[in-house]
């Protein structure tokens, strides 16, 4: 298939191009940062706001299925910016859906759409009715309509780790903080948000192969979860980084790192997904053991003289 994937420079786009060049998928892709991406990846530099331009675009190249994956994905950020995150996730996959035209849409969503919901009702199933709780997840459900709207795949995931995260987010912060302490570049202190919340996380790679299965076989105008069926805390997933880094800190907390409303616990089930091939193959411990790797080559790289 020929298959256009946007946000294919971020980090979830990165491990998704490798997947679908390695299955004999055609990949192009749109990006507004350059990186480095596998060879074969056609890679176009047109933002999702410039609609008319999205859609010729798409038009010329004629995909058989749009992967969308560009968007603001910091639920923090979102209470500061909630316009930007209107326009960028709401009229943002509206333009990709226009641009598509008629080809399957699969939106990437997300897990924080289900807002708070009692731990005696989890894990959740996509038949639970969102009730977002964040500006960032009221526009991932408002994404969704569209999408749905046109006959697409709604993907809900829930807390993807692996190599290549932003430091923004947890547990990429605090590897890249213990990465610059065992280098000597950083006080042995490291700076943290809440660590009771509990996540299910799944490996990024894990991930890209949910899309490639959902590119795949996906059923029109249906919602998948992908979640590892199990969660723990922030700080035990603390506690395994730090015991694969070998670095002993103090922690502190970081009120840099709070966020007005954090669900306490979001776990999913990917029965659906499952059904039609997916298992997640990468647990936790090696997700963090290849997000550790990756954060102490890139604070050496940041600085080789």
């Amino acid at each position: 298939m020929r298959i256009f994937v946007t946000g294919v420079t971020g980090f979830l786009g990165r491990h998704l191009a490798s997947e679908l060049l390695a299955r004999g998928h055609q990949v192009a892709g749109s990006a507004l940062e350059h990186a480095e991406l596998p060879a074969g990846v056609e890679l176009h530099a047109v933002p999702l706001a410039d609609a008319s331009e999205l859609r010729r675009l798409v038009r010329e190249l004629a995909p058989d299925r749009v992967i969308h994956l560009a968007g603001l994905a910091h639920v923090g950020t979102s209470w500061q910016r909630m316009a930007e995150f209107f326009q960028v996730n709401v009229l943002g996959t509206e333009a990709v859906v226009d641009a598509a035209e008629g080809a399957p849409v699969v939106l990437a969503s997300s897990a924080e759409v289900y807002g708070a919901v009692p731990e005696e009702e989890q894990p959740l199933g996509e038949d639970r009715l969102p009730a977002p709780a964040s500006p960032y997840a009221l526009t991932k459900a408002a994404a969704e309509r569209l999408v749905m709207r046109a006959g697409g795949v709604v993907v809900r995931l829930f807390n993807l780790i692996g190599p290549g995260q932003a430091p923004a987010f947890a547990l990429p912060s605090f590897a890249r903080q213990l990465a610059a302490i065992a280098a000597g570049r950083q006080p042995a202190r490291l700076g943290v948000g809440n660590l009771e919340a509990r996540r299910d996380f799944v490996h990024v790679a894990d991930g890209a192969e949910a899309f490639a299965v959902l590119a795949e076989r996906g059923e029109a105008g249906r919602v998948y979860n992908v979640a590892s069926g199990s969660s723990c805390s922030i700080r035990e997933a603390l506690d395994r980084l730090l015991a694969i880094s070998g670095v002993a800190p103090e922690i502190f907390l970081d009120e840099r790192y709070l966020r007005p409303v954090d669900i306490a616990l979001l776990r999913g089930s990917a029965a659906p997904l499952r059904a039609i091939g997916w298992e997640p193959r990468r647990g936790l411990d090696r997700a963090l053991a290849d997000l550790w790797r990756w954060s102490v080559e890139s604070e050496a790289s940041e600085h080789r003289p």
